[in-house]
């Protein structure tokens, strides 16, 4: 049975519907954020970086990410809006958050000691309403909910 070995909890600024999850050390990234980003595509992949598509154009999202030793238990994705996963490569074992108004913000994730394949999942709630209230009233902070969950990729 899988452990959970870090949580961090914290808001990420949305910012023109995105924000993403990229290696800490980014100089070597071949596409780094936001370039290349997929308006529309609630989950991209690109080496070192996930970005992550909001229903709200400018808002904080609430957001947990845990780091698990192997594959977590199922987390229902039926209580989910939006559920995607794919695999992330990390030569540092730490993520940074970025905003795409804000650029790189002070939330760094520890995955591991050093470099790493993991497998991601990011699921999401509060969709609808985040699209509603950013739509008629500019802001959402805290209505879209995100849990991304890392675990190694053996």
């Amino acid at each position: 049975m899988a452990n959970l070995t870090r949580r961090v909890r914290f808001g990420a600024e949305v910012g023109y519907h995105s924000f993403c999850l990229q290696e800490s050390d980014d100089a070597a990234l071949p596409v780094p954020y936001p370039d290349d980003s997929v308006f529309g595509q609630f989950l991209t992949l690109f080496p070192g970086r996930i970005d992550i598509f909001s229903a709200g154009h400018t808002h904080t999202a609430a957001v947990t990410v845990d780091v698990w030793d192997g594959r977590p238990p199922d987390e229902g994705r039926g209580k989910w809006d939006e559920y995607a996963e794919g695999e992330y490569v990390s030569t540092s074992g730490i993520v940074a958050v970025w905003s795409m108004s804000l650029g790189r913000t002070e939330q760094d994730i520890p995955l591991s000691d050093g470099a790493g394949r993991w497998h991601v999942q990011v699921h999401s709630a509060g969709r609808s309403e985040a699209e509603r209230l950013s739509a008629e009233t500019g802001s959402a902070d805290g209505v879209e909910r995100y849990l991304v969950r890392f675990w190694p990729a053996e």
